[in-house]
């Protein structure tokens, strides 16, 4: 069990965390939410021991292995995929050597009652019994298992770290830290650089993962298959909700009304106690009166409703600019490098006016050098032609870097802004997170992220009827890619459209285009009906190339039981079920009480109660899995 112990981090006159607390259990998976520097990024760094509290700390058990995977990282660029992979486990090979000075050790010595002779002893054992968990005679096999999953090709495994790029290296990082098998999992936008295949193969790995996950993503779907726990930092607090991203979501927008029907009732007293304390103050015989009343009003906590989510202002593309039935049409298009590495083979497609496409493939597939070759961005062999009067917006990958340095970002939007919309510049502009002094500040001191927004900003104020996005959501916070996925559904002109983000492609786009092996496969139907469809295809190819094998495989042995004997313990687990659910229902109950009294400002909290909620909050997840484990019993009995 890790533990939050009334942390607090300021930085000057900002106050960061104001005494948090919580705990984490082995089986949670915590998705960490709030806005941008809200400090989601820091709490992972307490928990990996990088950043220290001003106040209280962060606890863990003895010997707990933490697995931090940040948005920056740096490795030997001139190692090979497999051998940076394996550095990650060192400690095996300290293991090793320790087993070796215990063993000669042992060797050398007589003592055998002797209290060191058995301390040694004992350390050997936990040694053995630490190369156990780290599986360290399978290593290897296991080290190539992730690298595959992660999009890895064999080949791959003896190229220099050199010749990856960004997204590629961020992968060998996770695989690092998966094989390290830690107690707890630290991932700070994991997603951002994995295609579609690769996200869900990391999904159903942290599904199945066997310790604690603390997960910081942008990525709605990946958050709510992951999670069972949302953490929201806000304003200093953090709020503790048994439920992923979207249940959260409901249930916080619940507490914001409790808390608006208070700061409203509050506010009527106060204003009840101004009227008096203004009618009796003139009066000599009152005015004692008149002064409990503003001594009264003065000890008065003001409630104030959480800052959780500012209405999201609905925005539309400019309306396309009329063009031809034919937007693009390719015959026989070809891509190389070095007139060796064909990336683009032969293809031929066209797009209609108006056809909302979604371009998948795994990394490395060709999505970005195709989007190049329809801008005119980069050379190729074949036919490609533009239809009539198009016009085309395109949002590359490195958008950014085209930014003017010397302007201000509100000069960026103003110089491309046209027309009614111009009105709407400061609040479109908030929509991407600039706020306020925000606007006035140069491009040259924008971060990365500020600079892509601002760049995405940039192409909502132009009038086009192609719209060819490559990957427009890895800077955005999930109010501002809903924004976007509005904008993008009600524009009326062509969009094709890179992105590995399932729940926003979902319900934008009406077909997609799938790039494999430099080829072109075209499917008409939905996002997730894809996916589907993918998932599905792999497994039946699973079990076919499987099947011969499992044929000179002993059967398994499975228990019987008469008609009678299930029966029977068919019943007794029902019972046993029904009754764990209804103790679950009683300790939520409790839980949900203890909360309200913990939000209420004019409650005076105690250790106590502290004490009595993370007690019932425990009691809560041994039934839960008291729950799940019944269940599992009941099903292998049907």
């Amino acid at each position: 069990m890790f533990s939050v112990n009334k942390v607090s981090i300021r930085f000057a006159d900002r106050v960061l965390y104001d005494g948090i607390s919580f705990l984490i259990n082995k089986s949670d998976r915590v998705g960490l939410t709030g806005k941008n520097g809200a400090g989601k990024s820091t709490l992972l760094k307490l928990f990996a021991g990088i950043q220290q509290a001003d106040e209280g700390n962060v606890s863990k058990p003895k010997d707990a292995v933490v697995g931090y995977l940040p948005q920056e990282m740096s490795h030997n660029e001139q190692a090979t995929v497999i051998d940076e992979t394996l550095s990650a486990l060192k400690e095996i090979q300290l293991l090793n050597e320790k087993i070796e000075q215990i063993n000669k050790s042992l060797n050398e010595r007589s003592d055998y009652e002797s209290e060191s002779y058995m301390q040694l002893i004992n350390d050997l054992s936990d040694a053995h019994n630490r190369l156990n968990i780290l599986d360290a005679e399978n290593a290897l096999e296991k080290a190539e298992k992730i690298l595959l999953g992660l999009g890895f090709i064999r080949s791959d495994f003896s190229r220099k770290m050199h010749e990856f790029s960004g997204g590629w290296k961020m992968r060998v990082e996770l695989a690092k830290i998966l094989l390290q098998n830690p107690d707890i999992l630290l991932l700070d936008e994991p997603t951002n650089h994995l295609d579609i295949e690769s996200i869900q193969w990391l999904e159903e790995f942290l599904i199945n993962y066997g310790g604690a996950i603390i997960l910081i993503s942008h990525d709605k779907r990946f958050l709510d298959n992951v999670t069972n726990r949302t953490i929201e930092l806000s304003n200093g607090k953090a709020y503790d909700f048994r439920c992923n991203y979207s249940k959260y979501i409901e249930q916080r927008r619940e507490q914001i009304e409790l808390q608006k029907a208070a700061q409203k009732n509050q506010q009527r007293e106060i204003e009840k106690t101004q009227i008096l304390i203004d009618k009796f103050r003139a009066k000599a015989s009152k005015a004692a009166f008149a002064q409990s009343l503003i001594k009264k009003l003065d000890k008065i906590e003001i409630i104030e409703v959480d800052d959780f989510e500012k209405t999201a202002i609905h925005i539309r593309f400019p309306p396309a600019p009329h063009s031809g039935k034919v937007t693009i049409e390719a015959k026989g298009l070809r891509k190389s490098y070095d007139g060796q590495n064909e990336v683009i083979k032969n293809i031929d497609f066209t797009i209609a006016r108006g056809e909302k496409i979604a371009l998948l493939g795994k990394n490395g597939a060709g999505k970005s050098t195709l989007t190049k070759l329809i801008t005119g961005k980069e050379n190729y062999e074949g036919i490609l032609n533009t239809g009539h009067q198009i016009k085309i917006g395109y949002f590359a990958q490195d958008e950014a870097e085209k930014l003017d340095k010397n302007k201000t970002v509100y000069e960026t939007i103003d110089e491309v802004a046209v027309g009614d919309i111009r009105r709407e510049i400061r609040n479109i502009l908030g929509c991407f997170l600039f706020r306020d002094d925000d606007i006035d500040k140069k491009v040259s001191v924008l971060s990365g992220g500020e600079k892509t927004r601002l760049a995405l900003c940039k192409l909502m104020f132009s009038p086009v009827n192609f719209l060819i996005l490559d990957e427009p959501t890895n800077h955005l916070d999930l109010i501002s890619k809903q924004v976007l996925k509005e904008a993008l559904i009600k524009y009326d002109g062509t969009l094709l459209l890179v992105s590995h983000d399932r729940d926003f492609l979902q319900g934008i786009t009406n077909r997609i285009y799938e790039l494999h092996a430099g080829q072109i496969a075209v499917h008409h139907m939905s996002v997730d009906e894809f996916l589907a469809y993918k998932k599905s295809k792999s497994i039946a190819e699973f079990e076919q190339t499987n099947s011969k094998r499992d044929i000179t495989q002993p059967e398994k042995k499975s228990v019987n039981y008469s008609n009678t004997d299930t029966e029977r313990e068919k019943k007794k687990l029902q019972s046993k079920i029904a009754k764990t659910e209804s103790e679950i229902e009683q300790l939520e109950a409790a839980i949900k009480q203890l909360e309200i009294k913990l939000a209420d400002t004019n409650y005076t909290s105690s250790e106590d109660i502290y004490a009595e909620y993370n007690e019932i909050k425990n009691k809560l997840e041994e039934k839960i899995n008291e729950w799940e484990t019944l269940n599992k019993q009941a099903e292998s009995m049907s």
